[in-house]
């Protein structure tokens, strides 16, 4: 027969009476839940880019990579140089 663990008294058993209290976290501490919401993920852009499928020559890509990371951003800015932007 196994032995139930006894209760933490730093961190008892929630009653119904517990339950019926419980309020949802941002209504609890709302200007933390604002903090941590806004913290979350990258700033935004005045211009975010767009992501598209699209079939380039490889040595293309092996021309572009060759210079390390940051290679799709040189290939933009090839083609902003080439459209005229």
């Amino acid at each position: 027969m196994s032995k139930r663990p006894s209760p933490d008294p730093e961190n008892p058993e929630w009653t119904e009476a517990d339950f019926a209290r419980a309020v949802p976290f941002d209504q609890a501490f709302p200007d933390l839940a604002d903090s941590l919401r806004r913290g979350r993920g990258r700033p935004p852009v005045a211009h975010p880019k767009k992501q598209v499928s699209l079939r380039l020559d490889q040595d293309v890509i092996d021309r572009f990579k060759s210079d390390g990371p940051g290679w799709q951003s040189r290939i933009n800015d090839a083609l902003r140089k080439v459209a005229g932007l």
